[in-house]
């Protein structure tokens, strides 16, 4: 009887250790973010990350991305478009615009100063 206890113990370790290492690695490497289509102008909110994270915008078209900090951590304190040179100070509730005009195709990161937080731009 107690060899069978300890077997059905190891077996609840071994299941939930193979369901955190799955919900990790889905969390971390295949969840996609929704992507937001940005014709003119789009508001980025950073609260605890950026939402939307992915923008696709068109490529030759000046496009506005309105930053809006609501999250009084220092660390999203600035944003970094690293591919464009362009970091910004983002005082907290207030809107900073920055305009972009792409000018090559490809997938463009941007994060918060400190690399903890990520969002993406597509370019098309």
């Amino acid at each position: 009887m107690g060899v069978l206890i300890m077997a059905i113990d190891k077996i609840i370790v071994l299941l939930f250790s193979v369901l955190g290492v799955v919900s990790t690695y889905w969390f971390f490497l295949l969840k996609k973010d929704s992507e937001v289509v940005v014709n003119d102008s789009v508001q980025i909110i950073v609260d605890g990350g950026y939402t939307p994270s992915t923008i696709s915008i068109q490529k030759n078209k000046s496009t506005a991305i309105t930053f809006l900090r609501k999250d009084a951590s220092s660390c999203l304190d600035e944003v970094v478009l690293s591919d464009f040179k362009i970091r910004k100070y983002l005082p907290l509730n207030k809107k900073v615009v920055i305009h972009l005009v792409p000018k090559h195709t490809g997938e463009f990161p941007f994060t918060c100063g400190m690399n903890m937080f990520h969002g993406k731009i597509i370019v098309v």
